[in-house]
């Protein structure tokens, strides 16, 4: 999987790492069980802060989608990502809502803005790039 980071963009750098490995999960570019690199290892890969690589895995971690082992390092979770729960879909509802509000505050008609969603989501599951 490539990493392609923004360092112009205003997103956070570990907030975009933890993106595009969550991307490659969707994906299935990332299998549960494969190994990541270490920390160490993919801060010197893409020219990064040690921390911030650890900032994007603790994240990852915290919410399900890998592993830290000291032996075996980061992998997957071999069971796969955490099934969604209440607590997910509200943590989703609230960070939809100003996407959609400045949809709406943009005159992006609710087709479009489920056209766009249905889109995307289709990439993920078809496996395309959208």
């Amino acid at each position: 999987m490539l990493i392609n980071l923004d360092f112009e963009a205003n997103e956070p750098i570990y907030q975009q790492l933890t993106n595009q490995i969550i991307d490659g999960i969707a994906r299935k570019e990332l299998k549960p069980g494969e190994g990541l690199p270490s920390v160490r290892s993919l801060a010197a890969d893409i020219g990064i802060n040690l921390h911030t690589v650890n900032k994007a895995y603790q994240q990852l971690k915290q919410e399900g989608f890998i592993l830290i082992h000291r032996q075996k390092g980061v992998v997957i979770n071999p069971d796969g990502v955490p099934k969604a729960d209440e607590s997910y879909r509200a943590q989703l509802q609230k960070k939809l809502r100003p996407i959609i509000a400045e949809s709406i505050c943009r005159d992006v008609d609710e087709l479009e803005f489920l056209e766009l969603c249905q889109s995307i989501y289709n990439s993920y599951k078809g496996g395309t790039t959208s």
